[in-house]
């Protein structure tokens, strides 16, 4: 499966077979919550938040990916993310494109 966050895919001729999402509410627990509460003082990286939002992106993918595959894409173009808080130490994680099929 090729994502891009082209329109195109070089070298290949495409056939679009819908819109396909992923999304994912992901939250880390409440002792990594008041650590990064401290660190706010301090300043510095959130890691803790920043693995959640990676873990969050990454089965977002996924699910994306596995609507492609239903469609029986090839690929996906025009990938897109996007994200939004949810609640404190909660954040959702949206990504969604074009699936196609090659010719």
């Amino acid at each position: 499966m090729i994502l891009v966050n082209t329109d195109y895919i070089s070298g290949k001729e495409l056939e679009t077979l819908g819109l396909v999402k992923g999304a994912v509410i992901q939250s880390k627990n409440i002792g990594k919550d008041i650590m990064a509460g401290f660190k706010t003082i301090v300043g510095g990286e959130l890691k803790g938040y920043s693995e959640m939002i990676n873990e969050a992106r990454a089965k977002a993918t996924k699910r994306m990916v596995e609507e492609a595959e239903k469609l029986g894409g090839d690929g996906v173009v025009n990938v897109r993310y996007a994200s939004s808080a949810v609640m404190q130490g909660a954040a959702e994680v949206m990504v969604y494109g074009t699936a196609v099929k090659f010719r």
